[in-house]
């Protein structure tokens, strides 16, 4: 799987976040918490959905499923919009991605070991200390294996 590179612009995302890690993953929860209050929110700039993760920056070199990250269900938006109660905002900072079009169960962790251990490696990229996030468009269907989404990976040269 070869990831297409694209730079991002910067954006304002809006939603909730929680910290967690991978053996406490309370991803589900955070969704069920999120979506009925998704409605609340104002002036959208896309209606696909923001899955947005922000790693400590030695995450990835002494990693753990014990390590713990934030996490956050969220939406584009316009600059001015408001924020709802209980909510918060996130300045998503632009630079180079490298893009995975991605089908499966995005429960299924074998995408994320091919990414980092074997294309991340060969590449000529290195991860770069910005959020990772995945973007669930319409062709997203949580827990079926024919979903699609694009996985977002901060890289530099």
């Amino acid at each position: 799987m070869t990831p297409r590179l694209e730079i991002l612009q910067e954006k304002r995302l809006l939603g909730l976040h929680q910290e967690m890690s991978l053996a406490a993953n309370k991803t589900g929860l955070l969704w069920a918490s999120f979506m009925p209050r998704r409605h609340e929110i104002m002036d959208i700039h896309s209606y696909d959905l923001i899955s947005l993760q922000i790693y400590p920056p030695t995450y990835f070199t002494q990693f753990s499923p014990l390590n713990s990250f934030e996490k956050w269900a969220c939406v584009e938006v316009n600059p001015s919009t408001s924020i709802p109660q209980g909510m918060d905002n996130i300045l998503l900072p632009g630079g180079l991605y490298a893009v995975f079009d991605y089908q499966g169960l995005s429960s299924d962790p074998q995408i994320f070991q091919y990414i980092f251990n074997s294309w991340l490696p060969s590449s000529g990229y290195e991860l770069d200390h910005r959020p990772h996030f995945e973007v669930l468009g319409e062709k997203y269907q949580n827990n079926d294996p024919n979903s699609e989404e694009e996985i977002w990976i901060p890289v530099k040269m």
